[in-house]
C-alpha cells in the first residue's frame, strides 16, 4: 500500500495527522476519512392497486351549515388491514368504495384490528343529505306519457265543434278533445284512484235531520260508481227507518235485516248482489227496515256482519247514518270510518248543530277524523237565501279538511227516484267535486 504524505483529506475544515507506521513499514491510516459516494436516483415506487383503491384526491370542499339544504361533511374512519381496508363486507375497486362502505354502515366506525394496532385515519367526505329518489313502478308508464301524439295517434275527439271538423275532413283535422272534455277525465282520474287492500268506509252523519243526509249520500255513491271501475255500495244504517232505498228503482224487497238473518249462506258477490238495488251508474243501495217495530233491533253486532260481507265484495262503502249519534250502530260505524262527511243545511241551527258535531267526535278521541272530514253543504234546505253561506264556509274552513256546496236542484227537491243523467249539469259537479275530495282522503294502502 502506497504511503500517504502531506496533507490528509480535509472534511469540516479539520485536517488529518500520522499516526506512526504499520509493523510492515507500510504508512499509517489517518485517524478519520470522509469519502463522498455518488449513488443512483432511487427508484420509482410503484403504488400498490389496494392503496390507489382508497386514494383520496386533492378536492377543495366548500362546507356548509347542517340544515341549510346543502351537503354536509362527516368523518369517518378508514382502517389499514394488511392487504386491504376493513369496513366493507367486500372489496371493490371503486376509488371511493371503502369510504361510501363506512358511511353507509357507521356502526363499523369504530372497527379495529385485534392483532394489530393500527392507527385510523380520519377523512372528510361530502355527502348529499336527503333520501334517495324511490323508483317508479309500472303503473307509471301510461300511454300519455309514452306516446307522441300526432294526428295519427291522438285518440278522435269524444264531442263538440271538434268532433264535428274531425268528421267533416274525414278524419285528417283532428284537433284532440277539448278543454271541457280534458276536464272531465282529470275528475274521472281523481275519483278514480285505486286502493290496495280491504274496502274504505265512508259514513255521511250529522246530529240534525232533515239537511239531506240521505241525499248527499245518494249523490256521492253516483259520482262514485259511475267514475270509477270497481264497486260501490251504500248501506242505510238509519234505525228509524231510512229512505236512502227509494232514492233509486228497487229490485228487492230485501234489507239489511235479511243480510244479517241470512249471512251464512252468503258465498260470493252473487249471493250478495241479491239484496241490493243496482242504479244506472251501477251504485248498490242495501235499504234499511221498512217495518218501523223492528228498525231499533238493528244495532251495532248486527252492522258488523253487515260491514264484514260488504268489505269482501266491495272497495268503497258509504253509510247513510241516523240522527242519534249516541246509538250503538253510529259508533260501530264510526269505528270503521276512513274519513267522514258531515251534511250542514244552509240556515243558523243546522250550521250549529252540524259543528256541535265536530265538536262531539273530537271529544270523543276521533280528532283525526274530523281533520281529514269533508263538509257538504246543502243549499236545498229552508233558509239558505237568508244567511251568509260565505259565513258558515268559512267556519267549517277552520276545522275540516275540505268544503263542497250542494246546489238547488228540482229532481233532489221531489225527494223520489234520482236519475243521474237528469240531474242539473251543476249538481253534477258539485257532486263529482265531494267524490274527488273523499277518495283524495282515503288512504291508498292498507296491510288487511
Amino acid at each position: 500500500m502506497a504511503e500517504q504524505s502531506g496533507q490528509g483529506s480535509r472534511a469540516s475544515g479539520g485536517s488529518g495527522r500520522r499516526t506512526g507506521t504499520s509493523t510492515g513499514g507500510a504508512a499509517a491510516l489517518p485517524e478519520s476519512l470522509n469519502v463522498r459516494v455518488d449513488l443512483p436516483p432511487a427508484p420509482v415506487r410503484e403504488v400498490p392497486d389496494d392503496e390507489v383503491a382508497v386514494a383520496i384526491d386533492d378536492v377543495a370542499v366548500d362546507p356548509v351549515g347542517v340544515g341549510s339544504g346543502g351537503p354536509i361533511t362527516r368523518s369517518i374512519e378508514v382502517v389499514a388491514s394488511g392487504g386491504g381496508y376493513v369496513g366493507s363486507a367486500r372489496r371493490d375497486a371503486g376509488p371511493y368504495s371503502a369510504l361510501i362502505a363506512a358511511d353507509a354502515a357507521p356502526t363499523r366506525r369504530d372497527v379495529r384490528r385485534a392483532d394489530t394496532g393500527a392507527t385510523p385515519v380520519i377523512a372528510e367526505v361530502a355527502t348529499v343529505d336527503g333520501p334517495a329518489e324511490a323508483p317508479e313502478t309500472s303503473e307509471s308508464l301510461t300511454a300519455d306519457r309514452l306516446i307522441d301524439l300526432n294526428r295519427t295517434t291522438r285518440p278522435a275527439p269524444q264531442g263538440g265543434f271538434n268532433r264535428f271538423l274531425y268528421e267533416a275532413t274525414l278524419h285528417l283535422v283532428n284537433r284532440g278533445d277539448s278543454a271541457k272534455v280534458l276536464a272531465h277525465r282529470a275528475m274521472n282520474e281523481r275519483i278514480g284512484r285505486r286502493f290496495e287492500g280491504s274496502a274504505r268506509f265512508v259514513p255521511v252523519l250529522t246530529r240534525k235531520g232533515g239537511v239531506g243526509k240521505t241525499t248527499v249520500t245518494t249523490l256521492l255513491g253516483m259520482a262514485l260508481a259511475d267514475a270509477r271501475d270497481d264497486r260501490v255500495i251504500a248501506i242505510d244504517a238509519n234505525p228509524d227507518r231510512g229512505t236512502l232505498a227509494e232514492r233509486v228503482d228497487r229490485q228487492t224487497r230485501e234489507t239489511v235485516r235479511d243480510v244479517v238473518a241470512k249471512a251464512g249462506t252468503i258465498g260470493g258477490y252473487t249471493d250478495f248482489s241479491g239484496f241490493v238495488s243496482r242504479d244506472e251508474t251501477r251504485l248498490d243501495i242495501l235499504a234499511s227496515d221498512t217495518d218501523p217495530h223492528l228498525s231499533e233491533a238493528f244495532d251495532s253486532e248486527d252492522y258488523e256482519v253487515v260491514a264484514a260481507l260488504a268489505a269482501q265484495y266491495y272497495s268503497i262503502v258509504l253509510t247513510d247514518c241516523g240522527t242519534g249519534i249516541v246509538h250503538s250502530v253510529m259508533r260501530a260505524t264510526i269505528e270503521r270510518a276512513d274519513s267522514i262527511v258531515i251534511v250542514s243545511g244552509g240556515s243558523v241551527d243546522e250550521a250549529r248543530l252540524a259543528s256541535e258535531t265536530l265538536t262531539w267526535l273530537e271529544a270523543n278521541g276521533y280528532g283525526d277524523l274530523v281533520r281529514n272530514a269533508v263538509v257538504a253543504i246543502n243549499l236545498a234546505t229552508q233558509g239558505t237565501h237568508l244567511v251568509k253561506v260565505d259565513e258558515i264556509e268559512a267556519h267549517f274552513a277552520s276545522r275540516v279538511r275540505e268544503i263542497v256546496r250542494i246546489p238547488y236542484d228540482p229532481q233532489l227537491a221531489a225527494g223520489s227516484v234520482v236519475r243521474w243523467t237528469a240531474l242539473r249539469q251543476v249538481t253534477r259537479d258539485a257532486a263529482r267535486e265531494l267524490a274527488a275530495l273523499v277518495v283524495e282522503g282515503l288512504p291508498v294502502e292498507r296491510e288487511h
